[in-house]
């Protein structure tokens, strides 16, 4: 029934806005659809009744249309100079090449696991590799557990047709992520809240792997973006509005606002200071659930 419902939406949506398709991609785990609306917006969905997976005006790179898109450039304000960063899930190519225009100095590594994905990036979205921009066909998964330089942030986006692969949700996962990290370095990830019937034990597992946890919430859309630390030292208002005005230079959206919407779950920091475990552990997913 819910199934139906959200088809039914994603049909009047089309049909109430109305778009000229200029890709259909090959059947198979990732169907690329792009569309154009009449004021050159570019949509990049995974199927005809899928959410999308990027959308880009005609002011791209710099311009981040979905909103949750904003609140991953939040979670890479927690860090104070990043010269490392990975990107699992390309879409459309909209952060990768915001992160490459707002941050000049750092090296960013894009993986997708589909190559196809990459290649209507590249001819639709105006994708551009260069001497720091580097694109992967790779498991996402595959490539973290892989040894490799450490990352100041990494960023997760890989969602498909059906949401973001367990594989890339459980507590060993996130292990593996936080072993790829440089020293204060940060794991920022998209995450559906509804419907999303793992999400209690998406938010559990997060609350398990960190020490200190905080979120934005897109008001539009049911998107939580997770942010999620390795250290217990708090970085100040001061020092998150100072990171955030640099990468506001760049931004075409109120990254300030954005930063003052942010909450943490001051549990999870607490727990790790007092040395004691957290209620509900049980909802923690691994690998062999």
């Amino acid at each position: 029934m819910e199934r139906s419902r959200r088809y039914l939406a994603r049909v009047f949506r089309w049909l109430s806005q109305p778009r000229t398709v200029l890709h259909v991609g090959l059947a198979g785990s990732h169907r690329c659809i792009v569309s154009e609306d009449d004021e050159g917006r570019r949509y990049l969905q995974f199927g005809w009744d899928s959410a999308y997976q990027s959308v880009m005006g005609q002011g791209f790179p710099l311009r981040l249309e979905l909103e949750y898109t904003q609140g991953m450039i939040g979670g890479v304000a927690f860090v104070a100079n990043p010269q490392r960063i990975l990107m699992i899930g390309v879409g459309g190519g909209s952060l990768p090449m915001f992160l490459r225009a707002a941050l000049p100095q750092t090296h960013i590594d894009a993986v997708d696991s589909d190559a196809e994905v990459l290649q209507v990036a590249r001819r639709y979205f105006g994708f551009r590799e260069d001497a720091l921009l580097h694109a992967h066909v790779a498991d996402g998964r595959r490539f973290i557990e892989t040894p490799g330089p450490a990352y100041d942030v990494i960023l997760l986006d890989a969602y498909g047709p059906r949401g973001m692969p367990k594989s890339l949700a459980t507590w060993e996962f996130l292990q593996a992520a936080r072993a790829r990290l440089a020293p204060e370095g940060v794991v920022v990830s998209n995450v559906h809240r509804s419907p999303n019937p793992l999400y209690p034990a998406m938010l559990q597992t997060w609350r398990a792997s960190f020490v200190q946890l905080y979120a934005f919430d897109s008001q539009t859309t049911a998107n939580r973006v997770f942010v999620g630390l390795t250290s217990a030292q708090r970085v100040s208002r001061g020092a998150l509005k100072a990171r955030a005005a640099r990468l506001a230079r760049a931004a075409r959206f109120n990254l300030r606002a954005l930063m003052s919407r942010r909450f943490e779950d001051r549990e999870v920091r607490r727990a790790s200071l007092e040395g004691h475990a957290l209620p509900k552990l049980d909802l923690v997913l691994h690998d062999e659930d």
